[in-house]
């Protein structure tokens, strides 16, 4: 596939800009570098907004879901070190998915990026996957290259800054992800392509954003 593993994690947030500057440094000098270290991580990107918000978004690929669910991960989770404590103590409106890669299709991965997130029904996931699949052949798309389809795990996205035994309706959200290399061509697919299969599998779309490519790192980098 396109993305390589078959597990996502995502994250997304704001920070305010009195802190940003630590914010980037504490994610370029440390945070990318653990998180990739971590048995059965593969990669790891980043990303700010183009046109989207939350501003900043992280996605890292594992070998399989499973991974995020590993022993290796919750011991990352619950050793954090006292930059990344204090970071993450200033993340606003952050989402955080724990995922499952369900259709990649296409090759390689681009410095634009977009990501439509979307409210699936309860029960009767199928029809919304199948007809999602059949929308993402990037085919012979002038600047787009791959397309994939996330789909969260409710039990495992939670917010590192919330409170777990809060409702949190995002949990169950799906996310659609389009690579490419021109942020026009990527916000212009996204405009309308999605709305009919959405609208008749009885989900709901929340929210559409483009973002631009910081920097990514693999594990053989390390």
């Amino acid at each position: 596939m396109p993305i390589a593993g078959a597990g996502m994690l995502m994250t997304s947030m704001d920070i305010d800009a009195e802190h940003e500057r630590d914010f980037n440094r504490w994610y370029d000098r440390e945070h990318l570098a653990e998180r990739v270290a971590i048995p059965g991580f593969v990669e790891a990107r980043r990303y700010v907004a183009i046109d989207a918000a939350p501003k900043y978004l992280g996605l890292y690929s594992t070998e399989n879901f499973d991974v995020l669910d590993s022993d290796a991960y919750r011991t990352a989770l619950a050793n954090q070190t006292e930059w990344s404590k204090t970071n993450i103590g200033r993340f606003r409106n952050m989402l955080r998915s724990v995922a499952r890669i369900t259709v990649s299709r296409g090759q390689g991965r681009g410095a634009a990026l977009g990501l439509l997130r979307i409210r699936p029904p309860q029960g009767g996931a199928e029809p919304l996957r199948e007809a999602i699949r059949a929308l993402l052949d990037p085919g012979t798309l002038d600047g787009i290259l791959s397309m994939h389809l996330m789909e969260s795990d409710p039990r495992l996205s939670k917010p590192l800054t919330d409170d777990p035994a809060a409702p949190n309706p995002a949990a169950r959200d799906w996310y659609v992800l389009i690579d490419g290399t021109d942020p026009d061509a990527v916000a212009r697919l996204m405009d309308g392509r999605f709305d009919a299969a959405i609208a008749a599998a009885g989900a709901t779309l929340i929210s559409i954003g483009t973002y631009r490519l910081l920097w990514d790192l693999a594990k053989s980098d390390l």
